[in-house]
């Protein structure tokens, strides 16, 4: 079994909901939607990016495709508030994890998170666990109701 405190924090938490993760470890990283999707040999669609924002100094993880990137303008309107991306010393901070291996869940934080539509629309996705080098596979009705997120059409374009 592959070990390593932040991913045990990611399979903690999915435990702790009733599903048991299978977390893979590509030792070239899966740092970006591009290097995962590579390494795991699947689309670039299927890759979920864990994007940190910070509302008044609060943080919101947006979980979008590796195939889109998050509208500010789109993202605010749907919390109501100005958004603005997180340093990566704000998302270790805020999350516990480091940029690149930010999963949907387990933060060391409340944290709200906001699912973009059109993620749900496969019927497995790639998330990251903890590490910039480890991913899991899980269906999204599974990553929606582990993450606690609520859907919101964010993408741009």
């Amino acid at each position: 079994m592959i070990t390593h405190p932040a991913i045990e924090r990611v399979r903690a938490h999915a435990k702790q909901h009733g599903i048991e993760i299978d977390v893979h470890r590509f030792p070239a990283g899966t740092h970006t939607a591009e290097d995962a999707a590579r390494a795991i040999g699947t689309e670039v669609a299927k890759i979920v990016k864990s994007l940190v924002f910070l509302v008044a100094g609060d943080p919101v993880v947006v979980l979008v495709s590796g195939a889109d990137r998050v509208d500010e303008a789109r993202l605010g309107a749907a919390v109501g508030a100005n958004v603005r991306r997180a340093t990566a010393n704000e998302v270790r901070d805020r999350t516990g994890y480091v940029v690149g291996g930010v999963p949907p869940f387990g933060h060391a934080n409340t944290t709200r998170v906001i699912v973009d539509c059109r993620l749900l629309g496969h019927d497995v996705v790639w998330a990251a666990a903890g590490l910039p080098d480890a991913v899991f596979p899980i269906a999204p009705a599974e990553l929606v109701r582990l993450s606690g997120a609520e859907e919101a059409d964010v993408r741009s374009g």
